[in-house]
């Protein structure tokens, strides 16, 4: 029911899917640009009308009684900012322990105008060994898709910059808000 809808949804706001929609059963997706809360509703029709159970990481702060609940079962991963902790540790050891994890992450970490990206996003999928999904939402063209599969090499300029040159061209809901260099 939910792809019915959501490919209703899409269609009716003129939206399009492209590219491959054949993810890897383990993966962080970098979802790109993130510059409106239409990113994240965007993101999730995308994922019920292409049948894939996508994570994403929700500050602790939001998981009160029934949201909270509301949260996980759209795949919320909590994460727990007050605390000293490492993410990167705690969600390699996630990838190993589940059979399949799609992890959906804004390198912006904001709606925000940003001078780089976060690059937590890597340094996840280094440290569990899966590859990056990149993943355009470009409000010009109206499309949303798989870019490219980055497999994670041992030069991370190279792979940054091999990241950069592939969202150059999307454009964002705002682009004032939007900036995609990484470093």
């Amino acid at each position: 029911m939910l792809k019915i809808i959501s490919k209703i949804l899409l269609s009716l706001l003129g939206w399009k899917i492209v590219g491959n929609t054949n993810f890897p059963k383990k993966c962080v997706v970098i979802a790109a640009p993130h510059t409106s809360n239409w990113d994240f509703i965007l993101g999730k029709l995308y994922s019920y009308i292409i049948e894939i159970n996508g994570n994403y990481l929700l500050k602790s702060q939001l998981f009160k009684p029934i949201i909270g609940s509301l949260f996980r079962w759209s795949g919320a991963i909590p994460v727990y900012r007050h605390q000293k902790n490492s993410l990167v540790s705690q969600l390699s050891r996630l990838f190993k322990e589940e059979d399949s994890l799609i992890l959906a992450m804004s390198p912006e970490g904001t709606r925000a105008s940003v001078s780089k990206w976060k690059t937590g996003f890597y340094h996840i999928a280094k440290a569990a060994k899966v590859p990056i999904v990149l993943l355009k939402i470009d409000y010009r063209l109206k499309e949303i898709g798989i870019i490219k599969l980055l497999d994670v090499s041992k030069d991370l300029n190279s792979d940054f910059s091999q990241i950069e040159k592939e969202y150059v061209k999307v454009s964002p809901k705002f682009k004032e808000n939007y900036n995609p260099k990484i470093f």
